[in-house]
């Protein structure tokens, strides 16, 4: 399986009980900072996620444009249909958009609408 995509993951998709349900399985990714942006939190609204993670909120990135500002996460290979089907899993509270990470890589990730 190739990985046609990065993502930039800080939250629910880092668990792997999420990862078997979006991408029917777990994947393993590096670390990586993303800058300007901080995490907020939303609660949870879609039962699947509440039950796979066992919380009732999630992290949701916010653009602040600050350079002090930092968000943690891993970065995971993923193919164009694994892309696909977690854009439909972050829908309709995230939005996904090309970030370049403190690394240099180029990847994708959910914010905030």
């Amino acid at each position: 399986m190739g990985a046609d995509h990065l993502l930039f993951t800080y939250g629910t998709l880092q668990d792997p009980q999420v990862q078997l349900d979006v991408f029917g399985r777990r994947l393993t990714g590096t670390d990586d900072v993303l800058g300007g942006f901080t995490v907020d939190y939303v609660e949870i609204v879609d039962p699947r996620v509440g039950e796979a993670t066992r919380r009732s909120v999630q992290p949701v990135l916010r653009e602040t444009g600050q350079h002090l500002d930092n968000v943690t996460g891993t970065v995971l290979p993923v193919d164009d249909d694994e892309l696909d089907a977690c854009d439909e899993y972050q829908a309709p509270l995230y939005r996904r958009v090309a970030v370049v990470l403190r690394s240099g890589r180029r990847a994708w990730a959910y914010v905030s609408h």
